[in-house]
């Protein structure tokens, strides 16, 4: 397949999934099905409140998360991968796998260069 870099979507791609959350949401999102807040928290304790707001926020307002909001004291909210955000899962997938590849790469690498005198 040939990209015309002017015409690239890559970039328009990415602003929507970039970020050190956002894959890692969609990810367990993807494994576990719908969680409510606390428990997607719960899976990333190193992020904020506010962020995490933030991130199923934009994710919400590029349909990729549904959040459903129930009536009730205290109140619930559910957050669920839509079916169109469930086409970036062999995206995140190949991510996942380069990533690991690369890490891989890297490590022989340094191991390559402490064994050069």
């Amino acid at each position: 397949m040939k990209f015309e870099p002017d015409l690239c979507r890559v970039e328009d791609a990415l602003n929507i999934i970039v970020g050190k959350w956002k894959p890692i949401i969609l990810l367990h999102l993807l494994q576990a099905g719908t969680q409510r807040f606390s428990e997607l928290k719960s899976h990333m304790p190193g992020i904020t409140q506010k962020m995490l707001t933030k991130q199923l926020r934009e994710l919400e307002e590029e349909d990729i998360v549904v959040r459903k909001v129930y009536a009730q004291v205290p109140p619930k909210v559910e957050y669920s991968i839509t079916e169109y955000g469930r086409t970036l899962e062999p995206i995140l997938h190949a991510m996942h796998e380069w990533g690991t590849k690369h890490q891989a790469h890297r490590e022989q690498k340094e191991r390559n260069t402490k064994t050069i005198p």
